[in-house]
């Protein structure tokens, strides 16, 4: 590896929700997630959806902080009875749950501003586990917040994105990682030898496969991934001889 390439922290992803999990919701956030940590120089390497069980939330935030360097949550942290994230949390960690005196606060101004009651279950969006610092969002203004390496963000999509980008100033990532996509009018049968052998002489290239059906004609989309620029391009040359020699026309995108 060059001497200017920073090694990439890892994360993992926990969506926590039953109305992912039955079908209800189709989950947007992951692909957001992936595509922001990839952005930063954070190596996404898990991702897991979880039911609402307290069990089950507090035994994968436990499994997971200690593989990875960061872990991100979506869901559960609103006002109802369902919303058990900031709870597990505090349970994984073994600590109490508080109320957040600056988390309250900023309820407060929000709801004073809206002329609406901040009722008892509102202010449960600002209990959270002891020791917690808050992640901000612009969108509503009611926080998440990180404990530990958990950074444990909102479900709602847009709030989600907010709380990222707040949480993402907070962390240090390595080198970003970058992608080429060779297109190629052969089988997926055709290349799968051609395209293990490079792989072997790439270890530090993460190299894919997607086939597709286009007019009639079989093709595989091969995507390259690497942090290591000079690598990955030399690596896809290669690739577009190999190709080239197979009959299969292919065609290189950045």
């Amino acid at each position: 590896m060059p001497n200017d390439i920073v090694p990439q922290p890892t994360a993992c992803a926990l969506i926590i929700g039953n109305e992912i999990l039955s079908g209800r919701t189709a989950d947007v956030n992951l692909g957001h997630i992936a595509g922001r940590l990839t952005e930063s120089g954070i190596r996404l390497a898990e991702a897991r959806v979880i039911s609402d069980i307290e069990k089950e939330i507090v035994a994968a935030v436990n499994a997971c902080r200690v593989r990875y360097d960061y872990i991100f949550t979506t869901g559960g942290i609103g006002p109802t009875h369902d919303d058990i994230t900031a709870e597990c949390i505090a349970k994984a960690f073994g600590v109490e749950l508080e109320q957040n005196p600056a988390a309250l606060v900023i309820l407060e101004e929000q709801y004073r501003e809206r002329n609406v009651e901040l009722n008892d279950a509102r202010k449960r969006m600002a209990n959270m586990p002891a020791g917690s610092e808050l992640v901000h969002n612009k969108i509503s203004g009611v926080p998440g917040f990180r404990t530990g390496n958990v950074f444990v963000l909102a479900g709602v999509p847009q709030i989600m994105q907010a709380m990222l980008e707040a949480a993402l100033e907070t962390v240090n990532g390595g080198t970003p990682t970058r992608s080429c996509t060779v297109v190629a009018y052969l089988s997926e049968g055709a290349l799968a030898g051609p395209l293990r052998a490079l792989q072997g002489d790439y270890p530090d290239i993460d190299m894919g496969s997607y086939p597709f059906y286009r007019v009639g004609r079989f093709g595989s989309n091969l995507v390259l991934r690497g942090a290591d620029i000079a690598n990955l391009e030399e690596a896809a040359g290669r690739l577009m001889t190999v190709i080239d020699e197979l009959g299969g026309e292919p065609v290189l995108k950045k």
